[in-house]
């Protein structure tokens, strides 16, 4: 690729970043497209700027060299230019999509108002503009109810208790963070949250708000319980941001599909990061993100032999407030198959968990909470996928905590 050659990315998050910056270091221009008003910033640390542990600059991120704020509206792939809301179209020779993940809304009849907006005391949690309205509706005795026990909704309920709000926790599954964590780990996940002071009620569906003026007031389960309310958080998940790519024709399923090359079916536009779907995943992690971004800045310099294979992810949380940390971290498969072998440390006294989950001499899995000294060496042992020596190394993987 010539250093003339025009690309443009469409998303200033972490994934788009990370692209535009690594191809201006290897000598290729790119011009990044973004629609918020801030700065790019980290999303991955918003919960700890509405904790009041970082100031909102701090999660800022390093700016490319070229950066344009404007809303893009379409793309026209037979002329290769792209829309926008205020201003000419800009043409392109290859466009790349990282235009993120929008937060899923649940089916609640009072969810909006009769112009189509959130009632007041009503936040999705998922841009800084989110996070800066939580922040400043939060304060000491506030009744907020967390609708989501994800990642997401965990973060968020922590850092509302840190705050000083009396939170509430509304998970429709059985057990929080039900897709990365086994049942024990989530049960310390979940004493944690209590111990802060937040009330956990799993296996509940909410199924209406009452709002008076324009203001929420009180969350209904399906059961009939009701939740005051003075603030809401929608911590429900995020959805792929598809719209774009499947306006202009190109093959969508729960994400863009790319191949190999993170290429769509318009050979001149390729995706990555949350927006994309990969060999049947969508990862909407930070991890793939940023390996999707990097090896792809690494095809468009001319490496013609770069090929993503996918991402064995990490997912690690901290959670912070009063007294020590709370830190946990999981990876592939954390529940057990039949005629699996699995491996469990627990130290009640210490508050720390260790589980991993072997098949075929494989190590598939793992989930640790407490102290994460040995995560590094079992995540260097699970990205491998190579069998275990015969010399018994598991425990001391397990126990080791110079591993890391």
């Amino acid at each position: 690729m010539t250093s003339n050659t025009r690309v443009v990315v469409i998303g200033a998050g972490l994934a788009g970043v990370r692209l535009a910056r690594r191809l201006g270091e290897l000598g290729v221009p790119a011009l990044l497209v973004g629609d918020e008003e801030h700065p790019p910033y980290n999303r991955v640390l918003l919960a700890e700027v509405l904790a009041g542990r970082y100031a909102p600059e701090v999660i800022s991120l390093p700016e490319p060299e070229r950066l344009l704020r404007a809303r893009i509206t379409g793309i026209d792939r037979a002329g290769r230019t792209v829309s926008r809301a205020d201003g000419p179209p800009i043409a392109y020779d290859t466009l790349v999509l990282a235009t993120g993940a929008n937060p899923v809304l649940p089916p609640l009849r009072a969810l909006f108002t009769a112009d189509h907006q959130l009632p007041w005391g009503v936040h999705a949690f998922r841009t800084l503009d989110d996070c800066l309205a939580l922040s400043e509706a939060v304060r000491p005795g506030v009744r907020a109810v967390v609708i989501g026990g994800g990642l997401l909704g965990v973060s968020a309920a922590r850092a509302l208790a840190v705050r000083g709000a009396k939170v509430v926790l509304a998970q429709q599954a059985e057990r929080l963070m039900e897709r990365r964590l086994d049942p024990d780990a989530s049960g310390l996940v979940r004493r944690h949250l209590t111990d802060l002071g937040v009330e956990v009620h799993t296996e509940c569906r909410v199924r209406d708000m009452r709002c008076v003026a324009g203001a929420v007031r009180s969350v209904e389960l399906a059961d009939g319980y009701v939740l005051d309310a003075d603030l809401v958080v929608l911590a429900c998940g995020v959805r792929p941001r598809t719209g774009l790519a499947a306006e202009a024709g190109l093959a969508v399923h729960d994400g863009v599909l790319v191949d190999d090359e993170l290429r769509t079916s318009d050979p001149h536009i390729h995706a990555i990061g949350d927006c994309a779907r990969h060999d049947g995943t969508v990862y909407g992690l930070a991890a793939p993100a940023l390996e999707q971004a990097d090896l792809l800045a690494e095809l468009l310099a001319g490496d013609a032999d770069s090929r993503y294979r996918g991402t064995r992810s990490l997912t690690r949380l901290t959670l912070t407030g009063p007294g020590s940390p709370f830190d946990l971290a999981a990876f592939g498969e954390t529940e057990a198959r039949p005629g699996d072998d699995v491996v469990r440390l627990t130290d009640a006294t210490r508050g720390t968990y260790r589980k991993v989950v072997v098949r075929d001499d494989r190590l598939v899995g793992g989930v640790l909470v407490g102290e994460l000294g040995t995560v590094g060496a079992l995540a260097r042992a699970w990205e491998g996928a190579e069998p275990l020596p015969d010399d018994g190394p598991l425990l001391h993987l397990l126990t080791n905590d110079g591993g890391s």
